[in-house]
């Protein structure tokens, strides 16, 4: 009695022993699909020839003044960037007009583990990058309504829609600043947005969620944007004074009466209308 008692305890415990070994094997590539949180991204920057461009300037980070990181004599700089979000990097060199590099790492069945290679060509210029005129290729994505098809605006269609201009106070620089851009709640509207007379009840449980490419958001109620509700001046902006937006374009948010401008998204790259029910 006592060697058969004994040796069923020692064959459930071989049993157990076994079945840690084998979580044991898996804990680690388990462990690794949980840590990944990034993939890494070559830049190539070259001419319309495929000549690499060296030491030409990527601004990976935000704010607007944050010192690029250069490429290398191949024209290539790798980095490990966050999966989950969309990228819009602005790129220069001497003598060439700038650029932005766009890359969207939304995805996600992205394989995190394989390199993505990107490629910007940079056209001469004249002979200064920091005077020679952007020239944006990234668009703008605006979501709404599930029954009207999202926008997916050219940097050229968004020029081409009204614009208004509106005068802010930036209080990083302490200067007044006057942007062009079109009002948000004429862009919601072409994707379905409840506006002015359709604003009420459950529609005022809608929000808006504007994104940058470093993944930085806000959330405004959808009652702020409609002018109806609201006297405030909520516009996509593509120039602020006269001149294009460089590394804080081709789109920016502005909002009119915050009093700080925590909510001016900068590079902006998608607008979502989403609701709380």
């Amino acid at each position: 009695m006592n060697f058969r008692f004994c040796y069923g305890s020692a064959m459930r415990s071989l049993r157990v022993g076994v079945a840690l070994l084998a979580l044991a094997a898996l804990a680690p590539g388990a462990a690794r699909a949980q840590q990944i949180t990034t993939t890494k991204v070559i830049f190539f920057v070259t001419d319309p020839s495929g000549a690499a461009i060296g030491n030409a300037t990527i601004i990976l980070g935000m704010p607007s003044n944050t010192p690029g990181t250069k490429t290398d004599e191949y024209g290539r700089l790798s980095v490990d960037l966050p999966i989950g979000a969309q990228y819009n990097f602005p790129v220069s060199a001497p003598g060439y007009v700038s650029d932005y590099i766009y890359i969207d790492l939304t995805s996600a069945d992205l394989p995190a583990d394989e390199t993505k290679n990107v490629t910007v060509v940079l056209h001469p210029g004249d002979g200064d990058s920091q005077n020679s005129q952007t020239v944006p290729k990234s668009k703008l994505l605006v979501t709404g309504d599930a029954n009207h098809a999202p926008l997916n605006l050219s940097f050229a269609e968004f020029r081409a829609l009204p614009h208004v201009d509106i005068k802010v106070h930036n209080g990083h620089t302490n200067a007044d600043e006057t942007y062009s851009g079109v009002p948000l709640a004429v862009l919601l509207a072409k994707v379905g947005a409840p506006l002015e007379e359709n604003l009420r009840g459950k529609a005022l449980t809608n929000y808006v969620v504007a994104t940058g490419s470093d993944g930085y958001s806000v959330v405004l109620s959808l009652a702020e944007v409609d002018p109806t509700f609201h006297d405030g001046q909520i516009v996509v902006a593509d120039s602020r004074d006269g001149q294009p937006l460089t590394s804080s374009g081709p789109y920016q948010l502005i909002v009119s009466e915050d009093k700080r401008p925590a909510r001016c998204v900068r590079n902006l790259v998608s607008i979502a209308v989403q609701s709380i029910r």
